[in-house]
């Protein structure tokens, strides 16, 4: 409770000092100066209600077979056109947003954690163990993104949970290195000397001192990381490594569609627009939390 009351007296003594400490108000007010990221913000916003709460008012099934209307181009009934099976395109990739939303964000949070953890640890400890942490991830940043994930797919399985796991190992190093860059900053400023002084242990430091002072160029990361994510996940599945038939995940379909580009191009079509609405939403909103995240910005 003493070292408690300490590090209550001496985060209001430093508050003021730490340019990293700001205020949510601030923030707002700088990221709703930034109309592409309010735009970014307002399409994330939309795809996700949309992906949550769509499917309950669907009429169409994801699955349901229609011979008859095989290849329908988009019309009243079938909003996005039909597929070379006659399943309505718009139902599925109403669900599909799902599968696209949950490996973005599972797969950014798992390599967030192992990489913050791995960043910290690595940059407040340093020398042998800040060492062989980095050149592993040096390793692991030594190869393409897409290509460490297909080797790591290749190797696990297709299935949509082992894209998951590929895109988490893949986003652990730019996690790690931000993390530590940070964190080598952070951990030389007074205060934590003076916590430490008091008797504050290591681990203490680390997450109630060292992780809230490294968390704003993270959540940037994550927010463009999620992107990538979808980016990826939707390329392994167009290769057939991700999601399998008869999954609407969009990389699938737009797989699915590639054979009828002349005859019915509205099957790749929309699918990838799809695709690009949802990496282009989390680029701007990126983009706009780094801005507004940024003490230069005015």
């Amino acid at each position: 409770m003493a070292v408690l009351k300490q590090e209550q007296k001496i985060n209001l003594t430093t508050k003021k000092q730490h340019p990293r400490l700001r205020s949510m108000k601030d923030f707002y007010r700088k990221l709703k100066r930034n109309k592409a990221a309010l735009v970014g913000g307002y399409l994330i916003l939309f795809l996700t209600i949309v992906s949550l709460i769509g499917p309950y008012f669907l009429s169409n099934g994801i699955n349901d077979v229609d011979y008859t209307a095989r290849l329908q181009p988009p019309s009243a009934e079938y909003w996005l056109g039909t597929d070379q099976h006659g399943r309505d395109i718009f139902s599925r990739i109403i669900y599909g947003g799902q599968i696209t939303l949950i490996v973005g964000f599972l797969s950014v949070a798992l390599g967030g954690i192992v990489g913050v953890a791995i960043g910290i640890a690595s940059g407040y400890y340093g020398g042998k163990i800040d060492t062989v942490i980095m050149r592993l991830m040096d390793i692991l940043l030594a190869f393409p993104g897409i290509l460490l994930a297909l080797a790591i797919v290749s190797i696990l399985g297709p299935d949509i949970v082992n894209v998951i796991y590929a895109v988490a190992i893949y986003s652990i190093p730019s996690f790690a290195r931000i993390a530590r860059g940070s964190t080598l900053s952070v951990k030389k400023l007074e205060y934590i000397d003076a916590v430490r002084g008091i008797g504050a242990g290591d681990f203490r430091i680390l997450v109630r001192h060292v992780l809230p002072n490294v968390i704003s160029p993270l959540i940037v990361q994550a927010t463009l990381s999620i992107a990538t994510a979808i980016l990826t996940a939707s390329g392994l599945s167009f290769l057939g490594l991700g999601a399998q038939p008869p999954s609407p995940e969009w990389g699938a379909m737009l797989n699915d569609g590639r054979g009828y580009m002349h005859d019915a191009g509205h099957i790749a079509l929309f699918p990838g627009l799809a695709i690009v609405i949802a990496v282009l939403a989390f680029n701007l909103f990126g983009d706009g939390i780094r801005d507004a995240l940024d003490p230069k910005s005015k």
